[in-house]
């Protein structure tokens, strides 16, 4: 008989959250699925399958799994917050501010939902801005203003971009010092400690010393860094784009 139907939905969702947390999103999903298969109304495992699927940047169906864990209990703040993080991505501005207010009718003070609900109004005030700046002039022929608006949609975009960015940042920074903080504790193990210690690799776990484990978590941490300084640089590059776009519009808008 197969081993995963053996088990129980609380231990499928633990080896969920240990695949989860070796990145193993594929793996942990199965777990997650499988829980959900044997206990359909526990609400933490469709947030914790949402969160899988935000790892795995398929928002549709993120969003879906944290609208069943909201409706299995509308007391859980968490599940607003993924499915908020869920229609930003999908910039579902209107609907993510919806789902934020609802999660702040429950805990007033998240700092997670009031986090997100100040990205939106960031983005939005960046839309409006662009549109007010783009507003053709009565003194504007046909040309001009089809120009005008072009560069509007191209501002938009770029700041779209570059709040996209900005949050992939804060993402890469999380994991690292995650890693960071794991490392740490694993460093106040004496040396020739035996303890048990796992590490994932693809969809299996395999027993590891202390040794592999440190120097996985050595590379992974290098590898968040350098994906931060990547992000970094092309924030830095939108953010020089947004001005000139900016400019370009002032530009034109004085040219009349």
């Amino acid at each position: 008989r197969s081993t995963m139907t053996e088990k129980t939905a609380e231990e499928h969702k633990e080896l969920g959250n240990i695949a989860f947390a070796a990145k193993d999103y594929d793996l942990a999903i199965q777990h997650y699925s499988e829980a959900i298969k044997i206990d359909q109304t526990k609400h933490v495992f469709f947030s914790n399958r949402s969160a899988c699927y935000a790892g795995k940047r398929d928002w549709e169906t993120a969003a879906s799994d944290a609208k069943e864990c909201i409706r299995l209990d509308p007391t859980f703040v968490k599940g607003y917050y993924r499915l908020a993080s869920a229609q930003i991505e999908l910039k579902e501005w209107d609907a993510a501010t919806s789902t934020i207010k609802q999660g702040l009718s429950v805990d007033e003070n998240n700092p997670q939902l009031l986090k997100l609900m100040k990205t939106i109004k960031q983005v939005k005030k960046a839309e409006a801005h662009a549109a007010t700046a783009a507003r053709p002039t009565r003194a504007m022929d046909a040309t001009m203003s089809n120009e005008l608006a072009e560069l509007q949609q191209q501002y938009i975009q770029t700041n779209r971009e570059y709040n996209t960015v900005k949050a992939n940042i804060v993402m890469a920074q999380r994991e690292y010092k995650t890693d960071e903080i794991t490392k740490a504790e694993l460093e106040k193990l004496p040396q020739g400690n035996d303890a048990k210690m796992y590490r994932g690799i693809g969809k299996m776990f395999l027993l590891s010393s202390r040794d592999q484990v440190m120097d996985h978590l050595d590379k992974t941490i290098e590898a968040e860094k350098k994906r931060e300084g990547e992000l970094t640089q092309k924030l830095e590059y939108l953010e020089r784009r947004i001005a000139s776009q900016r400019s370009n519009m002032q530009e034109l808008l004085s040219a009349k």
